[in-house]
């Protein structure tokens, strides 16, 4: 380990992270702060990967108001926002830990399999025999004798064939194979060799991961999100989820006390702006300092956009005096405030306003046009 080059960094980067922490506590705009960081994370974390996602895009996307059809890269965009969030929601050790890892190995894009199947008509079934119904079936009625014998027949051999069903699930999932190396896949549904390499063990991989994490406790959590970011691409942990240890290593730096609360280090924005040759240079060196400047970056841009929201703030609550107390400006600035853009229609739904009333009142308030469009436009205060 090169101890003494990283040692300025370090420090730097920790204490940039503990004034930016600092700030966003005590500032009214904190909490749309750490909104608006999500999605400028989840979108940078698709851009160190190499493709391209818009803001807007992911913003319209995550409130369900698309106005194109989503593509594959907008989904895992969607999917790491999800993760971030709940990360944030669960206990700062949770993601570290060995139920946490498991949990979100399970819900990384391209595996949210649907419950293992139960044959044709065997969801059905499970549903009928959950509430004693038969679907189709005709009710009981008193005196109908063979007829109802036969129903309650019915209603049994189709709780057998359930039960059937379930235990010959649950005997493929014991079987020792290629679609138990890793949490993803129902049991008993092999992976396709055209998307997966069968011998890709990620088991073995999260546990080389873990035993260099272990190694590392005795360091600053700094140092130890550093280390960690640069084991796990190094050991490529998992095959389509390489954006889950920059979240990792965002959890390490909480866990640790470098942040706090719902603050989760938006550190993919900073390692956007180093080169990538020098975070997959060949020297472990170059890309932990590679690393640790991405770091001081992430810490130095969420001050600067902090500044930014404050300014924007006071800029719109100016424009609140004398105002009506039934003005609806006031829900609009705080909208406004959370979310990176808002369309017409979210306006109208969070505002309980029309849509020709919700063009109104952003007029009113003066936002930006984001989309240079006529038609789906949203706004903004970028």
């Amino acid at each position: 380990m090169p101890i003494p080059t990283l040692l300025k960094p370090v420090a730097d980067a920790g204490s940039a992270f503990a004034r930016l922490d600092e700030r966003i506590a005590r500032s009214p705009v904190g909490g749309g702060f750490l909104e608006r960081t999500q999605y400028a994370d989840a979108c940078a974390s698709l851009w160190i990967d190499g493709e391209l996602v818009h803001l807007e895009d992911l913003v319209l996307h995550d409130s369900l108001r698309d106005i194109r059809t989503p593509t594959h890269e907008l989904t895992i965009a969607r999917d790491v926002l999800r993760t971030r969030r709940r990360i944030v929601s669960q206990p700062p050790a949770w993601a570290l830990s060995e139920d946490g890892l498991r949990s979100l190995r399970q819900t990384r894009p391209g595996q949210a399999w649907p419950a293992a199947s139960l044959g044709d008509g065997g969801a059905g079934v499970a549903d009928e025999a959950a509430t004693g119904e038969v679907a189709d079936g005709p009710g009981l009625a008193e005196g109908d004798g063979e007829a109802g014998e036969d129903i309650l027949d019915a209603e049994l051999a189709a709780i057998d064939a359930l039960l059937a069903r379930s235990e010959a699930v649950i005997e493929q999932a014991r079987k020792p194979g290629p679609a138990k190396s890793a949490p993803g896949p129902a049991p008993g549904r092999e992976r396709d060799p055209l998307v997966y390499d069968l011998d890709w063990d990620e088991d073995a991989r999260l546990e080389e991961w873990r035993a260099m994490l272990r190694g590392a406790q005795e360091f600053p959590a700094v140092l130890q999100a550093i280390i960690a970011l640069d084991a796990w691409n190094e050991i490529a942990v998992l095959q389509h989820a390489g954006w889950m240890g920059r979240l990792l290593a965002a959890s390490i730096l909480r866990h640790g006390g470098v942040t706090s609360g719902g603050h989760l280090a938006a550190i993919n924005l900073g390692l956007k702006t180093i080169p990538v040759d020098r975070r997959r240079h060949r020297h472990r060196e170059t890309r932990l300092l590679a690393i640790a400047q991405g770091f001081i970056a992430a810490a130095e841009i969420g001050l600067k956009e902090h500044d930014r929201l404050a300014l924007a703030r006071q800029m719109m609550e100016r424009k609140l005096a004398g105002r009506r107390t039934s003005s609806k400006l006031p829900e609009l600035v705080e909208l406004v405030m959370a979310k990176p853009l808002v369309s017409a229609g979210m306006v109208a739904k969070t505002l309980e306003v029309t849509p020709q009333g919700a063009r109104r009142i952003v007029l009113e308030l003066g936002l930006r046009e984001m989309t240079g469009r006529g038609r789906f436009r949203a706004w903004g205060i970028l």
